[in-house]
Order: structure tokens, then C-alpha cells, then sequence
């Protein structure tokens, strides 16, 4: 599978390289314009498009920038020079340990509660686990935020400050109190669709045939549960963690923009802004990326989690 699938991801980057280039070429604009303003001369604009390497072909321009990326150099923001690794590092890091924390308490939470409903299904505690799971997925993650913010910062309690705009320079861990309203925001979101696929997942495998035969053999519930349900319900919660993770990548764009947190959503909409091209391709690409690696890694994990699906038929 591994011989089959990181070879298509490598083609898949790449396509989505080119088709990231050419959507850029077709922003209204340019950069040089974005920098000297509606008032700038011809001459101005002529010679700062030259030193930016605008007034090569898109072919031209492509190649610089994709031969780039392949050394790691994704090159520099259009807009104050900077180079872009340099640029984007920290808001990628600060993304990054966003996505990670929510990511690992939304799984947890959601395996734990989707476990203890399947055991107590049809129980009144199951439908109100159920009930109250839809009406968090109904809702956009602008609303939790509000809500999120009302009840932990400005009117019930005033436990964490309602921004999270890091100082410049700062990195996350060093400012936990800054973290935490986003990241109950994303929990929210995310432990319900793990808590409906663990639940799905074991109450199917509890209703199994072989489910059913080890209760008949003697076994404990508990037993049955963890020897025989849990094993096989791993697979289907692996893949929903896995579409977790990739909504986040995008997801959190939002979050990020309710609560000014200096990520990934904030740099692409400044470099959009700006018709900073260089940055917004690497910035697409980087999520692109992460896209096919996490399918890549899910895969692989829901295979090895499924040791019946390892023997060739």
C-alpha cells in the first residue's frame, strides 16, 4: 500500500503546485502594486516588478518557485522581503501546537464518552450523550466560540483573556492561558465526531457474531468489551481521527481569526491581502501536504489496527 500511496501523494503535491500557481496569477493585482500603493508612477511600478521577477513568464516564475521548494527554499514575501521560512515559522509552530493539543484532549474525550455510550446504550444517559452531540455538530465554530467566550472570559467568568494574540516573538507554551479558549472551541468540535464513530463502532462489534459467542463462552462484559469490541471498533475511530486532524489544518481559520491568534489562517489572509504569491503557495502547498501525509499515516494505522485486512485474499 505504501509502494502504491507515496508515490501519488508526491504527484498530488505536485499538481497541487501547479494549480496553486496558476489560481495565484489570476488574484486581481500584484504585489508590486499592493507595496507602492494606487499612487505609485509607472517607472516605479516597472522597476519594483523587475526586482520582484514579475515581469517574467508564469512559466518562468513557476520553475524559480517549485525548484525552490525542492531545496527548501519556498523564497521570499514579495511584500517586506523577508524570507518566507523565517516569515511563517512561528505562525506555522503556533498552528501547530493548536491543532496538536486539540487534537490529542478531542480524541480522548471522544473515544472515553463514545466507549461509555456504547456500553450504556439506549440508556437515558446515551440519548442525552446522543441529543446533545448533533446539536454541537448543527453548529458553525464561530457560534461555540462566542459562547465559549461569554462563559469563560467576559460575562459568567472571567477566567482567561478573550484574545489570544501572542506577543510577537512568544512561543505558545509560553503563554497557556492564551491557548486555552481556542482549544476548548476546537474540542468541542471535534470529540463529536469521534464520540458518534467510537460509539457506531463498538455497539456494532458488540452486536457481532463474535461478540455475541464470547458472551456465551463465559466472558465478562468488560471482557467482551475490551478483548473483542474495542479491537475491531480501533479501525472506523482511526479514520474519524485522521478527518479530525485534516478539518483542523483548515478548520481553525476561523478560530483563529474570533480570537486574533497569530497561526496559519492569519499569515494566508495578510499574504492575500498583500498579493503576497510566494507566501500564499506555500502556504497552500504546506496544507496540501499535511492533507496526503495524515491520509497517508491514517491508512496505515487503521490497516495495522485490522489484522485481517493485512492477509491477501
Amino acid at each position: 500500500m505504501l509502494l502504491q500511496r507515496v508515490p501519488l501523494g508526491i504527484v498530488t503535491i505536485w499538481i497541487v503546485t501547479m494549480i496553486v500557481f496558476a489560481a495565484t496569477q489570476l488574484l486581481p493585482g500584484n504585489a508590486a502594486l499592493a507595496v507602492l500603493g494606487k499612487n505609485a508612477t509607472p517607472e516605479r511600478l516597472a522597476a519594483l516588478e523587475k526586482q520582484m521577477g514579475l515581469d517574467q513568464s508564469p512559466v518562468a516564475q513557476y520553475w524559480h518557485w517549485f525548484s525552490g521548494l525542492l531545496q527548501g527554499d519556498p523564497g521570499r514575501s514579495l511584500v517586506n522581503q523577508q524570507t518566507i521560512s523565517s516569515l511563517t515559522g512561528p505562525q506555522v509552530l503556533n498552528s501547530a501546537a493548536l491543532v496538536v493539543t486539540a487534537g490529542i484532549l478531542g480524541t480522548l474525550i471522544g473515544v472515553a464518552v463514545g466507549l461509555v455510550a456504547a456500553v450504556l446504550r439506549d440508556s437515558p444517559l446515551d440519548h442525552a450523550l446522543a441529543a446533545t452531540a448533533l446539536a454541537i455538530l448543527s453548529l458553525p465554530e464561530f457560534v461555540i466560540a462566542i459562547f465559549v467566550t461569554v462563559l469563560f472570559s467576559t460575562n459568567v467568568f472571567h477566567w482567561f483573556p478573550a484574545v489570544s494574540a501572542l506577543p510577537p516573538g512568544a512561543r505558545p507554551w509560553d503563554h497557556v492561558s492564551m491557548l486555552v479558549l481556542p482549544t476548548i472551541v476546537l474540542v468541542i468540535v471535534i470529540a463529536p465526531y469521534v464520540f458518534r464513530m467510537m460509539r457506531a463502532a463498538t455497539v456494532e462489534a458488540l452486536e457481532s457474531e463474535y461478540g455475541e459467542m464470547a458472551g456465551l463462552k463465559g466472558l465478562t462484559k468488560r471482557q467482551v468489551l475490551l478483548r473483542h469490541a474495542l479491537p475491531n471498533a480501533v479501525a472506523p475511530t482511526v479514520q474519524a481521527i485522521g478527518l479530525n486532524l485534516l478539518y483542523l489544518a483548515g478548520g481553525i481559520v476561523v478560530v483563529e481569526s474570533v480570537y486574533n491568534y497569530p497561526g496559519v489562517g492569519q499569515a494566508l489572509y495578510q499574504a492575500i491581502l498583500n498579493k503576497d504569491v510566494p507566501t500564499i503557495q506555500f502556504l497552500v502547498t504546506l496544507l496540501a501536504a499535511f492533507y496526503v501525509i495524515v491520509n497517508i499515516i491514517t491508512d496505515v494505522l487503521a490497516l495495522m489496527a485490522t489484522p485481517r485486512r493485512r492477509l491477501q485474499r
